[in-house]
């Protein structure tokens, strides 16, 4: 067995080298493409994906399925328990709490300098998974399109879920009224988007492609990530996430762009994230 990847003909299916899930620029459907021969042999590959996801996303979905067994024993029922997704960290010094939150945000996106490295040094890039500028406007209506769609289901989907005890409350910040309080929710909202963007649709679908996995099974295998790693905010919020991968998926696989993706979520983000600061308390319906 050699170290790179070649065609071998008693293998049925498409070449490792081919990714079916990989789409075109130009808007047109999935289609084969051959990469080039710096592409790892399929065991290296296969250790590339595990090693990326314990890094990243993989290991957030292990942590939040314990988290969700903590929750499942508890003796409060899943609608009274509380999931804050961005606290202060230090609460009575305003200055170290914010290079705290600086420093979550910069070193968390180190797996996705990783992924955009290991695609240069496969004789890939950015470009190939439509991580980049080539597209703006084509990204920025797309992008607010999705969001609209998946924001609105979402805010559903929770609400309905909470109502059934389904989902714990989920406050979307505990900040505390200081005058960084909205950049850093930006942040953390383009953190996400580019975090699970980039590593759970256009680098797992591109490589799982390569691996010769058809398209919608790498797309489900994606979306069953994406869930399990929001499982701590309860069941309502593991499914909801799962037809959010299965559109996002579905969105790769046609257009062959991430780039969308990366605006849609962080759209989504910044309005949960600063609309939630003033509208908790002040809705009626909306869980608090």
């Amino acid at each position: 067995m050699t170290d790179r990847i070649q065609q071998n003909p008693r293998e049925s299916g498409p070449s490792p080298a081919e990714s079916p899930v990989k789409g075109t620029a130009e808007g047109t459907r999935a289609k084969t493409t051959t990469v080039p021969d710096l592409l790892p042999g399929r065991t290296l590959l296969r250790w590339e994906i595990l090693c990326v996801l314990a890094l990243s996303l993989g290991a957030a979905a292990v942590s939040a399925t314990i988290s969700f067994l903590g929750v499942l024993t508890a003796p409060e029922s899943m609608a009274d328990q509380t999931a804050s997704l961005i606290r202060s960290r230090a609460e009575d010094r305003p200055w170290l709490d914010l290079s705290f939150q600086l420093y979550a945000v910069v070193f968390a996106l180190a797996p996705v300098a990783l992924v955009v490295y290991l695609l240069h040094r496969s004789g890939e890039s950015a470009r190939t998974i439509g991580f980049d500028a080539k597209r703006p406007g084509f990204d920025a209506w797309t992008g607010a399109g999705l969001a609209a769609l998946i924001g609105a289901g979402g805010l559903v989907v929770y609400v309905v879920s909470w109502q059934l005890g389904l989902t714990r409350t989920i406050v979307p910040s505990t900040l505390d009224g200081n005058w960084w309080d909205t950049l850093v929710l930006v942040l953390q909202a383009l953190k996400n988007g580019l975090l699970e963007e980039v590593i759970v649709v256009g680098y797992l679908l591109h490589r799982l492609g390569q691996l010769g996995w058809s398209p919608w099974k790498a797309v489900l295998a994606s979306s069953v990530l994406r869930a399990f790693y929001h499982l701590y905010q309860g069941v309502g919020m593991f499914f909801g996430n799962l037809v959010m991968g299965l559109v996002f998926g579905w969105f790769y696989v046609r257009y062959g762009r991430v780039m969308p993706l990366v605006v849609a979520h962080t759209v989504i983000d910044i309005v949960a994230f600063v609309g939630a600061v003033y509208l908790l308390g002040r809705v009626d319906w909306l869980p608090v």
